[in-house]
């Protein structure tokens, strides 16, 4: 297969019982276009939901009784930051927000993180941002652990320039197991779709009925900024 051939990520996610959280970015006709979900295995992994508030997305626990342990699956996946937005699967949203804010880099704000501290897991951290500043162009990225033991923290950062009906996928797994198996490679390139509808409703049901939780798909029109949302939780 030609390396610039497109992946059907439908396909792709069918063949995946667990790719655990996932971020898709690319463009297609004249938008810019993003999503997020997440899975998970475990009751408190489960009990989460997504809100928007504003320009970006919370995710809450569904029944606050139920939380066991709040630290990494509580956080804020998307953010809007002047001509950038911000999608990540950690609160490494906040980190990479400031950073921006005062003036540093998605780079270099990564650089002061790693990935989780859930071993054996060692569950990578996946970030994306889309730039909209003079044109559109985005960058994706995963830390993760450079050894079965968690002793060091390898970082990639890809740059992509929006090219239509291209858009490239990143999961925090390659599949189901124990311990989880981090996805390895670059981004998978994807074809996208120009219905929002169409994308957020047959990326929900190519999805793992059992471990899907929350999904969130964004559409921005390039040329007037104009964004539009859809969002899917299954437990609401």
């Amino acid at each position: 297969m030609s390396v610039y051939k497109c992946e059907n990520i439908f396909d792709i996610l069918k063949n995946n019982e667990y790719p655990g959280r996932g971020i898709i970015i690319g463009k297609k006709g004249n938008f810019a276009v993003t999503a997020y979900f997440i899975m998970g295995r475990s009751a408190n992994s489960r009990n989460r939901t997504f809100k928007a508030e504003g320009d970006d997305i919370t995710i809450y626990p569904y029944d606050p009784s139920k939380v066991e342990d709040p630290s990494l699956i509580i956080y804020s996946p998307v953010r809007k930051l002047g001509e950038k937005l911000i999608v990540t699967n950690g609160d490494q949203t906040d980190t990479i927000y400031n950073g921006i804010a005062l003036g540093s880099t998605f780079e270099k704000a990564l650089e002061t993180r790693e990935f989780e501290p859930d071993g054996p897991n060692f569950t990578p951290r996946i970030s994306g941002m889309l730039d909209f500043e003079g044109g559109y162009s985005y960058k994706m990225s995963i830390l993760k652990s450079a050894d079965e033991n968690g002793s060091a923290c390898a970082r990639y950062v890809f740059t992509y320039p929006a090219i239509d009906g291209v858009g490239h996928f990143l999961s925090t797994y390659n599949g189901n197991g124990s311990p989880l198996p981090t996805f390895t490679g670059e981004p998978r390139r994807i074809e996208l779709s120009d219905d929002i509808d169409a994308f957020t409703e047959k990326l929900w049901e190519s999805l793992n009925e059992d471990n899907k939780i929350s999904l969130f798909v964004s559409y921005t029109d390039i040329t007037s900024g104009v964004r539009t949302d859809r969002m899917i939780n299954k437990y609401e």
